[in-house]
């Protein structure tokens, strides 16, 4: 017993050092960034969600395109899954991974509830983490529900 209270413990303070640079707010807006992390929808969910993300005017400096990835990571922080791309130009289901969108808006993101080598993720909190051209906006949570 004593084992497992520990490990949560060193998880949770483990999340704790990730509480204020990576949940917490900064004076940076979306607007500055050029770009924000909807909340995905359904959550919680089972098997499948939707991510929406905006790009604005800003992530496309020099009119040159913006390079999107979306990683999905587990609690610990390890990446699990990339998911895909709904409605880009290049087709349903490229991977965004350094994708390259040419016009700011909303997008969307796909992910089928399996990890990067094609397996059911557990139940649990997930993590979504978006980059544009190098910058990471806050991350968010989400919960498969089985």
């Amino acid at each position: 017993m004593r084992r497992t209270c520990g490990v949560g413990v060193v998880l949770l303070l483990a999340l704790g050092c990730f509480a204020s640079p990576v949940f917490g707010q900064t004076s940076e807006t979306s607007s500055d960034r050029g770009f924000q992390l909807g909340r995905n929808y359904p959550n919680p969910f089972n098997p499948v969600t939707r991510i929406p993300f905006e790009l604005t005017e800003a992530a496309f400096p020099g009119g040159r395109p913006a390079k999107v990835t979306i990683l999905i990571r587990n609690v610990l922080y390890q990446p699990v899954a990339i998911p895909t791309a709904l409605n880009h130009p290049q087709g349903n289901g490229v991977r965004i991974e350094d994708l390259e969108y040419a016009t700011p808006g909303w997008h969307e993101a796909y992910w089928d509830g399996l990890d990067k080598n094609g397996n059911k993720v557990a139940s649990g909190v997930y993590l979504v983490q978006l980059v544009v051209n190098g910058r990471r906006a806050p991350l968010i949570k989400m919960v498969v529900a089985k």
